[in-house]
């Protein structure tokens, strides 16, 4: 069962297993902290996982008054959690929103990441034409959310041709993602994307020259976008690799959980060797 502790107005849900270096892992947008569960027990066996619900999802909440809410107020109160737990530095990992949060934080805060991992991420809308958009479309989506409830949002988030290839999967599979959606509220869902949406975003791509943490980037070959924004990603971080995996789309954790943990375990180890040989 997840603790909850709340840090300067915003509540954090957590979970923490496994023991070792600590790792903490940011699921994405309509997910929780129990949405790691293809992965978790591999890497919960070499590592400390930390595993968090984003704000507005599971149980952790944004602060009461709205202007305190933003994605880098989030990564502030995320590294105040961490040092509550009284961890200092840590490998991170990230899918989607959480590897967008993830980003965040490893460029405000570089010393404090290990290493760095990133699923399906990006850095961000860099035109800001795009980003207004962006916004607007989030917006109206939250006010949708509102209208409409969990349940209509949940069947209409799931038909995205983004996540098309989810189709493929075993029943039980696809009815345990379904169920981690319908468990979210429709306030938090909505909260979520006015306060961390990528259009509220404020893009990092200038800033990706400040990542200092050895960092793996992982997509789905049938997930083109996020292919090219890693590939373009690789060139402009200082120590970047790419990991495309065959037959996954969007959420390689969940499509591919066996190609997945062996890059990301990989990628760590590795990053393990290297902060003990300093």
């Amino acid at each position: 069962m997840a603790e909850l502790r709340t840090v300067d107005g915003w509540t954090w849900a957590y979970e923490v297993d496994g023991r070792g270096w600590p790792l903490l892992m940011l699921h994405g947008f309509t997910g929780r902290h129990d949405s790691w569960w293809p992965v978790a027990d591999r890497l919960a066996a070499s590592y400390r996982i930390i595993r968090v619900d984003m704000p507005g999802h599971g149980e952790s909440r944004f602060p009461a008054d709205a202007r305190e809410r933003s994605m880098e107020e989030a990564v502030r109160s995320l590294l105040r959690l961490m040092d509550a737990l009284g961890v200092e530095r840590f490998h991170l990992l990230g899918y989607s929103m959480g590897g967008r949060t993830a980003l965040s934080l490893a460029v405000h805060a570089p010393r404090r990441v290990t290493g760095l991992v990133l699923e399906s991420a990006s850095p961000g809308l860099e035109d800001p034409v795009a980003r207004r958009d962006r916004q607007r479309q989030d917006e109206a989506l939250a006010d949708w959310v509102e209208a409409h409830g969990v349940a209509a949002f949940a069947k209409r988030w799931a038909e995205q041709p983004l996540f098309s290839s989810q189709l493929r999967l075993a029943e039980p599979v696809r009815r345990r993602v379904q169920a981690i959606r319908l468990g979210q509220t429709a306030e938090g869902l909505a909260a979520s994307l006015r306060a961390m949406g990528t259009g509220a975003q404020t893009p990092v791509w200038d800033r990706l020259d400040a990542v200092v943490a050895p960092t793996l980037l992982v997509t789905g070959a049938l997930d083109e976008k996020f292919c090219a924004i890693a590939r373009r990603m690789q060139a402009k971080l200082p120590d970047a690799a790419w990991v495309c995996v065959p037959d996954a789309g969007h959420t390689v954790h969940l499509e591919q959980p066996e190609a997945y943990v062996e890059a990301v375990l990989g990628h760590l180890a590795a990053c393990d060797e290297r902060r003990a040989r300093r």
